[in-house]
Formats: structure tokens, C-alpha cells, sequence
């Protein structure tokens, strides 16, 4: 670890609704063992880690990438998992339940389409304020816990996504901000922290996007020459199920740029 100089740990999302046990409402396969094998590691090297920020997914159940938000001319919502195209929105196939979101939510999916980088899909209703599935995994969150109380220091939690009317998979800013809210535009006081450190070691859920958009996002906003901070914990991150490929091509692009690769098991107390 003193090679890697100031050193901090950014956690994306690691919260039991992406976590493969029963009751998650969007199981990612392999992050409940991601997030015990990342407790270990906060066990083992936490007074080596200057910080620690934890990102939690947020949402209400009316939610631009939910069900409720969406209906067909029959009146029936998507099921989860559907693909919503800018093409189905212009032709009709799905509408905004709210009639007064109709125009804001062509206009979205539109800016989506634009930036190419996801199309609307719809999720299961996840990470609800105030619910278990909102809740960062109990086995890291004991470990997070017993950082804060033998370094004397605090966890950044970082909220995203409380905004309906856009996705927030990257913990920088949202996939379409809002220059009305302030909490979809890009946290400069995150990224004011995190310039700080020679190396931002990066895990959580889940790879093929939330960790994906944000790494992205932070390369854009850090610049070329600080790349080489980012370390993605690849043991302590996984894909999507059916989004495999994304996960892949993410590490592969981002490697080529700079950002190193390491395992939790790499580092020793």
C-alpha cells in the first residue's frame, strides 16, 4: 500500500437491493461476495485509507426508469427489463402516465439517444428511500462502521438518483442533468475529495453501469493525466445479468486509457 501514497476507496452503490440474496428487488450475481471480500479489505488496510466514500442509489417509486412512470395505450406499465426506444416514445408505444410529463419525457429519452450511451431501460422499483434494499450490505457496513470508529473519522455517503425525471447511474453527476436541481449536476465537492489522493482504489455494483459511469465520468472530469489514480477492484465488482458484455467493454476501454486493475486479496494489513 505505500506505493499506492494517499490513498482513497470509493464504493458505488453497495446495497442490498444489487446484492444476490433473498429479498433484493435487483440481484446482481456475485455481489454479496463482492461486498464481504471488500469488508475484509476495509478490515485489513483501513488505516491506510484516507477515505472512504460510499455512493447509495436512491429513489422513489415514481421514477422515470420504473413501471409506474410508463404506459402503453391500454393503460399497462412495462414490464421490468423492457428497453424503451426514442422511436416507441415519438410512435406512441409508451407514454407518461402523467400527461404533463409527456413532453419531458420525450425530450429525455431524446438526450439519451443523443449521448448513446444507454437507452431507457426499465428497472425494477429498487433502492427505495427508507427501505431495506436501500441499505448498504450489513457485512461492509459493520466494517465501515468500525473504520469511522478506530480512525476517528466519517464516511461520505453520497446520495443519487432522488430525482424522477432522470437516471443517475454515475455518482458524478446524472445521465441528463437538470440545471434546476443541483443534485443531478456534477458534484464538484466528490470531486474536490477525490482529487486529492494519489490512488482511488474503485469497487461496487454494478459494473456493467453504475461503477462503469462513474469511473467514465471521472476520468472526464480528472482529465488524462490523472487516470492512472483509478484502481477498479475487480473482485469486488460485477455486471448485470445479460449486461456481461458491457462490464467487459468498460474494463477493456478504460484499462486502454490508464486506469489500473488490482484484487482486494493484493493487499495485505
Amino acid at each position: 500500500m505505500n506505493t499506492l501514497g494517499k490513498t482513497q476507496l470509493l464504493i458505488i452503490d453497495p446495497q442490498n437491493d444489487f446484492c444476490d440474496i433473498p429479498g433484493a428487488a435487483l440481484p446482481v450475481p456475485g455481489a454479496q461476495a463482492d461486498m464481504q471480500r471488500l469488508a475484509g479489505l476495509v478490515a485489513r488496510i483501513g488505516q491506510q485509507l484516507d477515505a472512504i466514500h460510499v455512493t447509495l442509489d436512491t429513489h422513489n417509486p415514481l421514477d422515470i426508469a420504473h413501471p409506474g412512470w410508463w404506459q402503453d395505450a391500454a393503460g399497462v406499465s412495462p414490464a421490468p427489463f423492457t428497453v424503451i426506444s426514442l422511436d416507441e416514445v415519438r410512435q406512441g408505444r409508451w407514454q407518461a402516465r402523467d400527461s404533463s410529463q409527456a413532453a419531458r419525457s420525450l425530450a429525455y429519452v431524446q438526450t439519451l439517444a443523443e449521448r448513446g450511451r444507454y437507452q431507457l431501460i426499465i428497472w425494477p422499483e429498487h433502492c427505495l428511500l427508507g427501505s431495506w434494499g436501500h441499505n448498504v450490505e450489513a457485512t461492509l457496513f459493520e466494517a465501515l462502521l468500525q473504520w469511522g470508529r478506530t480512525q476517528l473519522r466519517t464516511v461520505n455517503y453520497v446520495t443519487k438518483g432522488i430525482n424522477p425525471t432522470t437516471e443517475h447511474y454515475s455518482a458524478i453527476q446524472a445521465e441528463v442533468p437538470d440545471d434546476a436541481d443541483p443534485h443531478t449536476l456534477v458534484n464538484q465537492a466528490l470531486l474536490a475529495q477525490l482529487r486529492r489522493a494519489d490512488t482511488i482504489l474503485i469497487a461496487g455494483e454494478a459494473l456493467s453501469h453504475c461503477v462503469a459511469s462513474t469511473v467514465r465520468d471521472l476520468a472526464e472530469q480528472l482529465g488524462p493525466d490523472h487516470i492512472g489514480k483509478l484502481m477498479l477492484l475487480t473482485d469486488c465488482a460485477s455486471p448485470v445479468s445479460g449486461f456481461e458484455s458491457l462490464g467487459v467493454a468498460f474494463v477493456e476501454e478504460m484499462t486502454r486509457r490508464g486506469m489500473r486493475q488490482a484484487q482486494s486479496c493484493d493487499f495485505a494489513a
